[in-house]
């Protein structure tokens, strides 16, 4: 285990790099803001990255959680790379797809706009109800 108040930054960001490009996983003890009480969490390491205020964030899948998280390299207070290799799948990312423009001139155009902005009413046509119809069954 490797406490990270004894050590540079540059010496945890190397080990966790290196972790990162063979694929083993690592366990944290991280302290959250906030928190006071540090949590132990073994994470699979996928990205690095720098926030606007210069702040370095590791971005991993959490297998306590089984989903992805993000810890500051600054709460991290001990860590332990081991052999083992990565169990779980990282989600596919998504990415923002700017939408049209809103029409302004006509009203009935912009009523549609905003229907199919609603993914869930975005292939809503009428129905008619018959007795009969199994698909209507709980």
């Amino acid at each position: 285990m490797r406490h990270t108040n004894r050590q540079a930054t540059t010496k945890t960001l190397t080990d966790l790099y290196r972790a990162l490009d063979h694929a083993n996983a690592v366990t944290i003890t991280y302290l959250a803001p906030g928190d006071t009480e540090p949590t132990v969490r073994t994470v699979e390491i996928h990205e690095v990255r720098t926030t606007r205020a210069g702040g370095i964030v590791i971005v991993a899948m959490c297998r306590l959680r089984g989903d992805e998280r993000q810890f500051a390299v600054s709460g991290i207070r001990a860590y332990t790379v081991h052999r083992m290799a990565f169990v779980l799948d990282r989600p596919a990312p998504t990415k923002y797809v700017r939408p049209a423009p809103a029409p302004t001139a006509d009203a009935q155009a912009l009523f549609f706009y905003e229907l199919s902005r609603d993914q869930d009413d975005a292939d809503y046509s009428p129905r008619t109800l018959i007795q009969n119809d199994a698909a209507l069954a709980a």
